[in-house]
Formats: structure tokens, C-alpha cells, sequence
């Protein structure tokens, strides 16, 4: 699950579900592929794939599409119902801010 939330929030997310990272890295021993291996067969560089699996904060949406393709998982995007409803309340107000410009 991927969820978008305001950094104060990230560090609690961390704490329920293991990163993105980790889980990729996971799979792929799984599989039981190195790293040159399995860049090659998912079709991405060697060197995405580290940064990918080390944690970089940012990476190319399209790659790490491939990767979740190669390996049969997709990202899904949730409403995380532990956040407070006022964080809620407040991107209701921007987007009918938004739409009304």
C-alpha cells in the first residue's frame, strides 16, 4: 500500500508496514536473483535498482513500475483511516478551494 500523507506522518507509517525498499529487496532474493540479474530481466539499470533497494527518497515512477510488474505486485493507493479527520477536513477544503478557481 502506498499511501500519500504530510511528513509528519511518514515516521509512523514506517513503524506499521516495512518500506517499499525493503519489501522489493525481499522479493527479489526470493527469487533468488543478485541484483545485475534481476536489473537485466526487469529491463532497469544496475544502478536504479541499488539506489531502489538502499532507500533513495526519490526515484523514477516508471521504473519502479517496471520493477513492481517483473514482480507481479502493483502499488495501490489508500486512505489511511488513522489520520486525524482534521488533516482530512483540510484537503476537502483545498480541493473545493481548487475547484472553484
Amino acid at each position: 500500500m502506498l499511501a500519500i500523507i504530510p511528513e509528519r506522518w511518514y515516521s509512523y507509517i514506517i513503524m506499521i508496514q516495512p518500506p517499499i525498499n525493503i519489501e522489493i529487496k525481499k522479493l527479489r532474493k526470493k527469487l533468488g536473483l543478485n541484483q545485475v540479474d534481476f536489473a537485466k530481466r526487469a529491463g532497469v539499470g544496475l544502478r536504479f535498482l541499488r539506489e531502489l533497494e538502499e532507500g533513495k527518497p526519490t526515484v523514477r515512477l516508471d521504473k519502479l513500475n517496471q520493477v513492481l510488474d517483473f514482480l507481479g505486485v502493483h502499488l495501490e493507493i489508500a486512505r489511511d483511516e488513522n489520520i486525524k479527520s482534521e488533516f482530512i477536513d483540510n484537503n476537502s477544503n483545498l480541493k473545493q478551494n481548487h475547484e472553484g478557481t
